[in-house]
């Protein structure tokens, strides 16, 4: 299912344009990202939007549930099992435990943005996620 925003196309780009519009109520529940009045998202333009023009978007729902876990509880996984493995480590190696949980739980974190990271790259590449202009409001 998608849902269906309006905003004003204010730039294109080849086949896609750079509309303004405000956020959902997703995003405004949210509150991660600073201020909730409005958003630039780059759109899908297969019908020929022009800048100035009011236009309604399809934005797809993905798993929201899933995004959140892998944004907000992935990381503080990897740092507790990070630090839970160095201190596994240290008792075998019969070092103090300490500095190997802090750098486990360091390099496991570090490694979960680069996930979060790399997910975010492959979602902004992938068509079946990007905003899609339906059509045409007003000039």
């Amino acid at each position: 299912m998608a849902k269906e925003q309006e905003g004003i196309v204010i730039e294109l780009a080849g086949d896609m344009a750079r509309v303004k519009t405000s956020r959902h109520n997703d995003c405004e529940n949210c509150g991660a990202c600073p201020g909730n009045a409005a958003i630039v998202v780059e759109a899908s333009n297969a019908i020929g939007a022009r800048p100035g023009q009011r236009v309604a978007l399809q934005v797809p729902e993905v798993n929201m549930l899933k995004a959140a876990f892998i944004v907000y509880v992935l990381p503080l996984l990897a740092l507790f099992m990070g630090a839970a493995t160095g201190h596994y480590l240290a008792g075998g190696l019969g070092l103090p435990a300490l500095w190997l949980q802090i750098g486990g739980g360091g390099l496991a974190f570090g490694a979960s943005l680069a996930y979060i990271r790399y997910v975010d790259r492959r979602a902004k590449s992938n068509a079946k996620m990007q905003p899609i202009i339906t059509r045409i409001l007003s000039n």
